[in-house]
């Protein structure tokens, strides 16, 4: 089998394309710097750019696509053009070039309105209501390509495809054609992740990291390896179970929710720094997260804003589902234990983990 993996220079995605090359998979990437990932073919170029797309899915039977515009703030075209766009490009060469399987990487983020999500499933996802512009456009994303492959009792979920120059229209499953299947990771985090892991530890050192309310929100995370091994299970079960999972989206966690005060504890001993004792009231800190964003929106910094009001949400509310139909779906189970993860993670920054 050959995969293309787009976003391959990322954490997560270099993390499936190693599982797919240990495995003795054929592996290209798409991405636009080099995926650093010993074993693959690497395919320069963007997602916005139909010619270089066209050619990374040439040959290919299988996609992984997690390559998005990932940011708490930014130009709300950009990420229009990248993960909405890019992913009706991808799709569009996948079924032109007779890809087989389509593995969607989305996130928990696409259905959540602000609101604490306690033992739930994945929920459609809804543009309308979600929380910024990473969270909006993925939802927008993981709805077309969804649309792709969708029983019809079921089609009433998912809007037409209204693609630029073309006419509305909506693809119809069959046995020959596009499989689609979406994944969720929720929280991705391990050694190495700059996402989450460094800029905790960052903030952590320098006392700019408070807790929201009392800290004891449970929250849902994955484990980086339990989520590499979760993407590359939900491409099997596109190939040996094909009636359960297409057309379907399945969050993905290591099903321990922990208070956040706990995981973010747990992450800055593991580097060896103090965690975090002041505290900030959870209503505080959305108006404030709000107020920044719009600031963003004039003059934007260099790097990620201090808060944002998604953010705020996501450290004070409750966000943790229930993990029986994937778990069941995919055949998969998560393989290293959040206690296990934070052992790797001291191990890899030289603090403890207790």
């Amino acid at each position: 089998m050959t995969v293309l993996v787009t976003g391959a220079s990322g954490l997560l995605g270099a993390s499936v394309a190693r599982v797919l090359v240990a495995r003795g998979e054929s592996v290209r990437t798409f991405q636009r710097r080099p995926s650093g990932v010993a074993g693959v073919v690497d395919a320069a170029g963007s997602l916005i750019d139909p010619r270089a797309v066209a050619a990374a899915v040439d040959g290919v039977d299988a996609v992984v696509h997690l390559a998005a515009k990932v940011s708490l703030a930014g130009d709300p075209a950009e990420f229009e053009r990248v993960n909405v766009g890019g992913t009706r490009t991808l799709l569009d060469a996948a079924e032109r070039a007779g890809v087989r399987r389509f593995v969607q990487v989305s996130s928990p983020s696409v259905a959540h309105a602000g609101d604490s999500l306690v033992g739930v499933g994945a929920g459609v996802a809804d543009p309308a209501a979600a929380r910024g512009e990473y969270a909006r456009t993925k939802a927008a994303s993981e709805l077309l390509a969804l649309g792709r492959d969708v029983p019809p009792d079921r089609a009433s979920l998912f809007p037409r495809d209204r693609g630029p120059d073309r006419p509305e229209q909506r693809r119809s499953t069959s046995a020959t054609g596009l499989g689609v299947v979406a994944v969720r990771p929720h929280i991705v985090w391990g050694p190495g992740d700059t996402q989450l892991v460094e800029r905790v530890i960052d903030r952590a050192s320098s006392g700019r990291l408070p807790l929201l309310g009392h800290g004891a929100a449970l929250i849902d995370t994955t484990y980086l390896d339990n989520a590499a091994d979760g993407i590359v299970a939900a491409l099997d079960r596109l190939a040996d179970r094909p009636e359960a999972v297409r057309g379907r989206a399945y969050v993905l966690t290591n099903g321990e929710p922990r208070p956040v005060a706990d995981l973010l504890a747990g992450i800055c001993r593991a580097a060896g720094v103090e965690p975090p004792r002041w505290r900030v009231p959870a209503g505080l800190a959305r108006t404030a997260g709000g107020l920044i964003e719009t600031v963003w929106r004039v003059r934007p910094g260099t790097d990620e804003p201090p808060m944002t009001r998604f953010l705020a949400e996501q450290l004070s509310t409750a966000h943790w589902f229930d993990q029986r139909s994937t778990r069941a779906d995919l055949w998969w189970r998560p393989a290293v234990s959040i206690d296990e993860g934070f052992r790797r993670l001291a191990a890899h920054y030289g603090g403890t983990a207790r």
